[in-house]
């Protein structure tokens, strides 16, 4: 019983460890790119799972104690509610964390060199198109790909004929 809470090191050396990896795996995903939870490829959601196993013995440096697996969780939501918390009350933290929305389309013309540069596909757009009532490019005013990787479409007044 006591080999499941003893520690093999330190318990700050679990803090500090849970700290670098998350900062390091939020840099790295922000690097990534913009993708909704909804949008998730299979190849992404693998992409997720290996992350984690690649990551956790760099977190817990070996230790298998419950006590560690408590302090490096508790670290964790620690870490992401401070984030969630810096992200609400300012904006320039929450650029730095979440990215700014991005132009993909400007009254009727697509910008298809930004749609590669952000990594949306043309049937990407083209369901976001449909998503929003917009049967053609013509009739977007804007089209924004947001933080959370959600494309939002505002469509052109239509005039009264």
């Amino acid at each position: 019983m006591n080999d499941l809470l003893q520690l093999s090191a330190p318990w700050w050396h679990f803090v500090l460890r849970a700290a670098v990896i998350y900062v390091l795996v939020m840099v790295l995903m922000r690097i990534s790119g913009k993708r909704a939870v909804g949008q998730f490829t299979p190849f992404d959601l693998i992409l997720l799972i290996l992350i984690g196993n690649a990551v956790q013995n760099g977190i817990n440096g070996g230790d298998n104690s419950l006590t560690g697996a408590l302090v490096m969780a508790s670290t964790l939501i620690a870490l992401n509610y401070v984030v969630a918390w810096g992200s609400a009350r300012h904006a320039g933290f929450r650029r730095l964390v979440e990215g700014a929305p991005v132009v993909l389309a400007h009254a009727g013309h697509v910008d298809h060199a930004m749609l590669r540069k952000q990594l949306v596909s043309t049937a990407d757009f083209e369901t976001a198109m449909r998503q929003a009532g917009c049967k053609n490019v013509a009739d977007i005013q804007r089209a924004i790909l947001e933080t959370n990787g959600h494309i939002s479409i505002e469509l052109r007044n239509s005039k009264p004929g």
